[in-house]
């Protein structure tokens, strides 16, 4: 019974944190992405994010983006300074080639950092990817 259950691998589908400028605030903040390096469309993505380590724990965020066209990204939240010492957890759920995929992304505390990021195509500025 279970041998007859496919569960479709998550490929080219990421979540990234990038340090850019805030032209409201006038200073620089994380703000996580996901993106979409597939050749087509996702569709009804959902994420849930949460932070934790230990006995600390954020709320749990849901955000519903839906559409995320190939080759391309959106925006899942701003991630404040007291976060990043905490493990940040992005659960992605989204619907693409006739099956439903899902992933669990996470940022290890203290990961997110300007010394760990790297340049990420699509959104073609620097970053650092869940793991």
């Amino acid at each position: 019974m279970k041998k007859d259950i496919k569960i479709p691998i998550v490929k080219d589908v990421y979540v990234t944190a990038i340090f850019e400028w805030n032209t409201e605030q006038l200073s620089k903040e994380w703000n996580t992405y996901i993106v979409n390096n597939r050749t087509t469309p996702i569709d009804m993505v959902i994420v849930v994010s949460k932070g934790y380590e230990g006995e600390q724990k954020t709320s749990i965020m849901r955000h519903a983006i839906g559409i995320v066209e190939a080759k391309s990204f959106e925006k899942i939240e701003m991630l404040q300074e007291d976060l990043l010492a905490l493990n940040n957890e992005f659960f992605v759920t989204y619907y693409a080639d006739s099956a439903l995929y899902e992933k669990r992304f996470l940022f290890k505390k203290n990961t997110i950092s300007e010394t760990n990021a790297v340049l990420i195509p699509i959104v073609e500025q620097k970053g650092v990817y869940a793991l």
